[in-house]
């Protein structure tokens, strides 16, 4: 059973750019296959587990984000990833 999430995870999309705003928040995704998210869609993505890579948390503002899965890499961070138009 082990397998058969490990392969899961290994067909699910990964974010591979962002969009940001003039405060430097993140407010788009694009992922491996090429898809561009809105925040709310990545969000249930992600949440719905469609995305690997990412989380959803709650913020102490009560608000729910998305965030990198802890890893020790800080190169793969959503804020270092590439940006895109």
């Amino acid at each position: 059973m082990e397998n058969n999430q490990n392969q899961q995870a290994d067909t699910r999309e990964h974010i591979v750019a962002v969009q940001k705003n003039g405060d430097g928040d993140l407010t788009a995704f694009k992922t491996s296959s090429g898809r561009v998210l809105d925040y709310a869609t990545a969000l249930q993505d992600v949440q719905a587990g469609r995305i690997a890579g990412v989380n959803a948390f709650k913020g102490r503002d009560g608000e729910t984000y998305i965030r990198g899965d802890a890893d020790g890499d800080p190169t793969n961070n959503l804020d270092q990833l590439p940006r895109f138009e």
